[in-house]
């Protein structure tokens, strides 16, 4: 009994606290909400061959006929943003968000900025919640696999902030990408966003 109500207290205590390290507000009325419990995928274009899907309130990705990633796009450039979502992400998904992407045709990591879900990746400094090629994460290594998480990346000017539920695991400066499309990437296993909400830094 005692461990019951000791598990349960933990998982609403982590809950808050998760809310309480979020500064994201959705109601703010500068939020753009890109997309939100499976009402359309009108703000994206399809690149690639992935089976992205509206199901049960997520845009949701798991099957793949070609040997390259897909992706979804959008349809505009952005600068300098504060992007809040919540994905759900299975232990061999290959998957991340790229911001900045300077072609809406081509994405990969050298003309984007690729913020990894990638629990399984070779080198995992590189994987869940780092950018790729730009800021690693530390051991204990983020794992996304088996729930439902928050990301929350920051580009404003130089500056590169990633959050992974709550917590911050890249604050870093690179100069490289001034703007860009942002793009969601399916490459392997399952992948799940419900929720993709975007407020512009003036």
């Amino acid at each position: 009994m005692y461990q019951k109500f000791f598990r349960a207290t933990t998982l609403v205590a982590t809950c808050l606290f998760l809310i309480s390290c979020s500064q994201f507000n959705a109601n703010d009325p500068m939020v753009q909400k890109v997309y939100e419990d499976g009402k359309n995928l009108n703000d994206w274009n399809l690149v690639g061959n992935a089976n992205w899907r509206l199901q049960r309130g997520s845009i949701q990705a798991d099957f793949l006929s070609s040997k390259l990633p897909s992706y979804l796009v959008t349809k505009v450039k952005y600068q300098n943003f504060h992007i809040y979502t919540e994905f759900w992400a299975d232990s061999q998904t290959n998957s991340g968000v790229f911001i900045r992407c300077q072609n809406p045709e081509k994405i990969d990591a050298v003309s984007c900025y690729e913020v990894n879900i990638w629990d399984s990746r070779p080198d995992p400094s590189y994987g869940t919640a780092a950018i790729v090629d730009i800021a690693k994460v530390s051991s204990p290594y983020p794992k996304a696999g088996g729930q439902w998480n928050t990301m929350e990346i920051t580009a404003n000017g130089s500056q590169l902030i990633v959050k992974f539920n709550g917590v911050e695991t890249v604050n870093a400066r690179d100069e490289k990408l001034k703007d860009g499309f942002i793009a969601l990437q399916y490459g392997s296993g399952i992948i799940k966003f419900r929720k993709f909400y975007m407020k512009p830094i003036n």
